[in-house]
């Protein structure tokens, strides 16, 4: 990994210096837009579109747009003034317990590694935290943007989680919230049965991304010069449910086949075979007793 900025934890009169890395990285396949004759990459040129003159990056400056269409042209000296910090340092404001901050706050994580002489500072703060079962909340300016943050410990390791400001946290607002929807205990009952059969310990290996390996591997046979044979067809996407307990119960049912468990015998099926049963020894009876009263009859006659 590479260090993508240099600072220092501030912690009271302690400053503890360090390097920050991203601690997560995209996993995706990459394309560019090429001309399909030829497969030519496109370029694109930055044009004014006043004169239609090509335009140098070093003569690019930043507009902000009014909502008349105007635009106010900012310079570098603009930005110079601002309030945004340049001590590079993260500045820690507070502790707060961790189930305090929802996770929609957060935004981007790092690793912070110590810097220099900065290891025992380093340890002392992370054991120290790691006791208090708490996080740190922090200020920090990265990429010309002052941000928000918790400093957490993960594997011995600072985590610093970068978070979205209040005003950037969208409210729902949905019809539905507003409405008197009315669920039934049973229903309740076998939701809850669900989410009891699926409880697991999280293990985040087992999942993969199946859509990115189903490309590369088209890509692959692309580049071997194979014939692409397309995948046997996945699993139906499930409509909207006309009845919500059969849906609970037959998915119950399914969460269980999935674990080796015995799943239960369906009670319609059982009542149907009884009422079949029944029926068949009450058909028997019946012809029986027709049986011997038609000898009885033959036999009445014979004797007359």
């Amino acid at each position: 990994m590479r260090a993508i900025w240099k600072g220092a934890i501030s912690f009271g009169l302690v400053t503890i210096p360090v390097k920050l890395y991203s601690a997560t990285e995209q996993k995706d396949v990459t394309f560019h837009q090429v001309h399909r004759e030829d497969g030519g990459r496109i370029r694109y040129k930055r044009v004014c579109t006043i004169d239609g003159e090509e335009v140098a990056y070093s003569d690019i400056a930043k507009g902000y747009e009014l909502a008349t269409g105007e635009i106010v042209v900012l310079t570098d000296e603009d930005f110079e003034d601002l309030p945004l910090t340049t001590s590079r340092r993260i500045d820690v404001l507070q502790f707060a317990p961790a189930d305090q901050i929802d996770p929609i706050y957060f935004a981007k994580s790092y690793y912070l590694e110590p810097d220099g002489q900065g290891g025992k500072p380093y340890v002392l703060l992370r054991t120290a935290l790691e006791s208090s079962g708490q996080v740190a909340v922090v200020k920090v300016a990265l990429r010309q943007r002052e941000s928000l943050a918790t400093l957490r410990v993960r594997d011995g390791v600072f985590v610093l989680e970068t978070m979205l400001w209040p005003d950037e946290i969208r409210t729902p607002d949905f019809g539905f919230l507003e409405e008197d929807i009315d669920v039934r205990p049973q229903e309740l009952k076998m939701a809850e049965s669900l989410i009891t059969t699926m409880e697991a310990d999280f293990d985040p290996t087992e999942y993969h991304d199946t859509y990115r390996e189903a490309l590369q591997q088209v890509i692959e046979a692309k580049v071997a010069g194979k014939e692409v044979i397309a995948p046997p067809g996945g699993e139906e996407e499930a409509g909207p449910a006309v009845d919500l307990m059969a849906a609970l119960r037959a998915s119950v049912e399914a969460a269980k086949r999935e674990r080796g468990e015995p799943a239960k015998p369906k009670k319609a099926a059982s009542t149907a075979a009884s009422a079949s049963s029944a029926s068949s020894g009450k058909d028997g009876k019946d012809e029986k007793e027709e049986a011997e009263k038609a000898a009885r009859k033959r036999k009445s006659r014979k004797s007359a």
